[in-house]
């Protein structure tokens, strides 16, 4: 089977109206191409349970908050189709920047309280860039339901809110994190990791491990765990620590006394190349 590579707004929603002719169920995966084995898994679940699957390819420039991270940041399409096309991808929508933005934005997605902290605290407009492209990737493809991967739970939570603050008709759905064997949470920034760096930056999965065993072996002092995951971190010389925190899952805001499920979220810096991951964390 082959996907649909289509680059224009107006030829996907032709796709689309057709589907709704067809009463068929929509799926959209929205990535930002340089697929892999995370992407997969959302791709697959999206082909399970609709009747069109969409996937978007677009390295949206409104969520750089640093112009050499929008630069460096892997574009592969041929390949990426590729993966789609076996995957039983329907369209592939891999528009260029022109199309999505013919003129500069007068209007954009302002996010609040759940992006104050962790990635939201530093990468000013991050969030904003992201609920904007996605709310116009939902207007344009129509989905019933879209695929995020719970690596970005930060993002999935923007998502959620704002899907709930404008009534958009739109099921969201969250895919668990893929895994190397070693733990490392699969991303595409993975891809710029030195042999060196790659064996360092499964720190941070240990570091989350460490805040989840606490949890769940009844530590209550959100600053506690914090700090015994941070120590973790703190002894890899090859890693500068950004963040480590415990916040509740909705809203994603720090939490000093843990009674329910939280989650131990971090960013770290191996080199020049940024990676975040979380966890769930449920006490007894």
């Amino acid at each position: 089977m082959t996907s649909d590579v289509i680059t224009s707004i107006p030829l996907v929603r032709d796709r689309v109206t057709e589907a709704r002719r067809a009463r068929r169920r929509i799926g959209l995966v929205p990535t930002m191409g340089a697929l892999h084995a995370g992407h997969k898994r959302l791709i697959d679940l999206a082909r399970a349970e609709n009747d069109l699957v969409i996937v978007s390819i677009f390295v949206n420039p409104l969520q750089f908050d640093r112009p050499e991270d929008l630069e460096k940041y892997p574009r592969a399409l041929q390949a990426d189709a590729d993966v789609c096309a076996a995957a039983g991808v329907d369209v592939v929508f891999a528009p260029p920047v022109a199309e999505m933005y013919p003129e500069p934005l007068d209007c954009a997605i302002d996010v609040g309280r759940v992006a104050e902290h962790l990635c939201g605290r530093f990468r000013p407009g991050h969030f904003r860039g992201v609920a904007t492209v996605v709310m116009k990737l939902f207007q344009i493809a129509q989905p019933d339901r879209a695929y995020f991967g719970e690596k970005d739970a930060q993002q999935l939570a923007v998502i959620r809110r704002m899907v709930a603050d404008f009534n958009v008709p739109i099921e969201i759905v969250g895919v668990p994190t893929v895994r190397e064997p070693d733990g490392l949470a699969l991303s595409s920034r993975n891809q710029r990791l030195q042999p060196g760096e790659r064996r360092a930056a499964t720190v941070l999965y240990e570091a989350l491990k460490v805040a989840s065993a606490q949890v769940a072996g009844g530590v209550r002092d959100a600053a506690g765990v914090r700090q015994a995951a941070r120590q973790v971190v703190e002894r890899e010389p090859a890693v500068r620590l950004e963040y480590l925190e415990i916040v509740e899952p909705r809203e994603m805001q720090p939490v000093e006394h843990i009674d329910g499920p939280v989650i131990a979220a971090g960013a770290i810096w191996v080199g020049g190349t940024r990676l975040i991951d979380n966890m769930i964390c449920v006490p007894p």
